[in-house]
């Protein structure tokens, strides 16, 4: 893990901080085909993607300008540049908002790591819900949980990381019933938590061991996918109940983000949530054996 973490800390430094852009770039002319940016395809193509050359020309920029860009030797693009490779690119409104930070020129402030805490009130919330429900950090780590949440995973209790089970547990890539679906939304979702923010010793520290651990991690972190924190409906494999559709929502708090799982009123989910609750009354809570990550 030290020597994936040593390797992210040296393509974040301050040093490579332009390259950050560069990469990006690189990451998403390599989803464009030439067919979706009215190019012949050719038979004798040795990059995946466009070449440096077409998204140049398409973009009206020149190749040598645009080699620059990717090689992180020019850090102050104008936003006229940027907009015309997002439109090159097939950018959506989001990606072109992560580009357009990525460019940004500003002053890189001191900051004193703290742990996440959750606050008191939080706790009381998650002790009065009747839903599953528990508290992450920035990093997916699980901050606090209620009994019905463990009921329902004991992966989601204070001491695990949600990505981290996702990818290294195979227990959870059982439960969950849509695994590679479900890495593609992390994974993404984790970048751009990531933003700018790039020395927190957490976010190294934790791509670091999933880079070493994971190639499924390293495929979609070579992406750049990024994605909005969001809810949405998942559909899991509980070991005991059996299937369990649900809807989850996120609710940002500060730092921290509350989740939600609820089933449909009157429905076999809630039923089946209801019989995990009573369970859950009668369970005692046990440590989790593993700090997070």
């Amino acid at each position: 893990m030290a020597e994936g973490a040593l390797n992210y800390a040296a393509e974040m430094s301050d040093d490579n901080r332009a390259n950050l852009l560069g990469s990006y770039l690189q990451a998403r002319r390599a989803l464009v085909t030439p067919e979706q940016v009215g190019l012949p395809a050719g038979g004798n193509r040795r990059v995946a993607g466009l070449r440096r050359e077409e998204v140049a020309m398409l973009a009206g920029i020149s190749g040598d300008y645009y080699l620059r860009l990717e090689r992180g030797r020019d850090k102050n693009p104008s936003p006229q540049v940027l907009e015309s490779l997002a439109r090159v690119l097939h950018l959506d409104e989001l990606e072109q908002e992560y580009l357009l930070g990525l460019a940004a020129s500003r002053p890189k402030p001191q900051r004193r790591w703290e742990p996440e805490r959750v606050p008191a009130r939080l706790h009381q919330l998650l002790a009065s819900v009747q839903v599953p429900a528990f508290v992450e950090g920035r990093a997916f780590d699980v901050l606090a949980s209620n009994r019905l949440a463990v009921a329902l995973s004991p992966r989601l209790q204070p001491g695990y990381n949600r990505l981290r089970s996702l990818l290294l547990d195979p227990e959870e890539q059982a439960f969950q019933q849509d695994w590679a679906r479900s890495t593609e939304g992390f994974i993404a979702v984790f970048r751009k938590s990531i933003g700018d923010d790039i020395d927190n010793p957490r976010f190294v520290e934790l791509v670091g061991e999933l880079a070493l651990s994971s190639e499924r991690f390293r495929t979609l972190w070579a992406r750049h996918d990024i994605r909005s924190l969001e809810g949405g409906t998942t559909t899991v494999n509980h070991p005991v109940v059996g299937e369990l559709r649900l809807h989850r929502d996120k609710l940002p708090v500060d730092d921290l983000v509350l989740v939600l799982y609820y089933a449909d009123q009157g429905s076999e989910s809630d039923e089946k949530l209801r019989l995990l609750a009573s369970m859950a009354q009668t369970t005692p809570l046990r440590r989790a054996e593993r700090r997070p990550g």
